[in-house]
């Protein structure tokens, strides 16, 4: 009776320690991550969409069994929502943080500084205090970047314009992103002899008017990666075929939701990159301390053809910068 007993206590035991085995087994199929989103618009929506296609895939690729479950967020542009949405999706834990936006970054690195943190639709990590360097970040922030090339927009600008007038730059300077892309545009502008007029937004409500108001002073207009700028494409790109002006985006979804043109990075693309990095961090162990911030793979010339015709631009004479 006695070795019965134990031989069933070692059962139950073994048994146990099985289930165990394979509830751990389980769990380690099961990704969890958590997203916030500054706002809501074209681009940045685009961004979270790549993030999510350049994961699954990838993770797919490696175990059809493993899973992904997404935790998404959206301020709606508000930092109070930055701030209560960063610590809820901290205090869940989850095995990675993906931050879309500037200000998205900064709420979920203030909040740990343990879960890593990729980034996207970030222009210069750095800049914002997120990394110690965009070489080697020394944190647990790294990520894809969306600076664009601001020289090659501002000369394809330029070559659809009209007349000698100065080109018209628009922007939120509440926007860290948005500031330092008008500084690279001013330097370029600078160098290359080209007059400039640059005109601050800070709100939806102020769009309209300042677009008309540069109506008879510019050629032009280009605008940045600037989330306020893209959450007004349709009423910027109403107001500017209204005026007949040309405007070159900083993404290529800001020009097809109401620009000209653009020679810049895609945002799906962009976040695609931004969740193959997820990849490494999650499934192959990869310290973001050590990952470089990297910058869009490809970059893109985009015409809208319509809004081109609209103020009497054939299509087929923008060319590549």
């Amino acid at each position: 009776m006695k070795k019965y007993l134990m031989g069933l206590i070692t059962l139950i035991m073994a048994t146990t320690l099985l289930a165990g085995c394979k509830t751990s087994a389980s769990d380690n199929k099961t990704l969890d991550v958590g997203i916030l989103q500054i706002v809501q618009h074209g681009s940045l929506d685009a961004a979270r969409s790549g993030f999510k296609s350049g994961l699954n895939e990838a993770v797919k690729k490696h175990d059809k069994s493993m899973k992904v479950k997404y935790t998404y967020m959206n301020a709606q542009g508000d930092q109070s929502n930055v701030t209560s949405m960063s610590q809820q999706l901290t205090q869940k834990k989850p095995d990675l943080l993906l931050a879309i936006g500037t200000q998205a970054a900064q709420g979920l690195a203030k909040k740990t500084k343990d879960t890593p943190i990729i980034v996207t639709a970030v222009t210069d990590p750095k800049s914002a205090g997120l990394v110690k360097s965009n070489e080697k970040p020394q944190t647990n922030v790294t990520g894809a970047s969306d600076i664009s090339p601001v020289g090659k927009q501002i000369k394809l600008l330029k070559s659809i314009t009209k007349n000698d007038k100065p080109i018209g730059i628009m922007y939120n300077s509440s926007e860290e992103n948005s500031v330092l892309q008008v500084n690279l545009a001013k330097k370029y502008a600078k160098k290359h002899n080209i007059k400039i007029k640059t005109v601050s937004v800070t709100s939806t409500n102020d769009v309209a008017s300042a677009v008309s108001g540069m109506k008879d002073s510019v050629s032009g207009i280009y605008l940045p990666t600037d989330n306020l700028m893209a959450s007004s494409m349709k009423t910027i790109g109403k107001k500017a075929k209204e005026a007949s002006l040309p405007v070159v985006t900083g993404s290529i979804e800001m020009a097809q939701d109401g620009g000209t043109a653009t020679y810049g990075i895609n945002y799906k693309d962009l976040g695609k990159q931004a969740g193959e990095m997820a990849y490494q961090v999650l499934v192959n162990k990869k310290d973001p301390k050590s990952m470089a911030i990297e910058t869009s793979k490809t970059l893109r010339l985009y015409v809208n053809k319509a809004n081109a015709k609209a103020i009497g631009i054939d299509s087929a004479s923008i060319t590549k910068p």
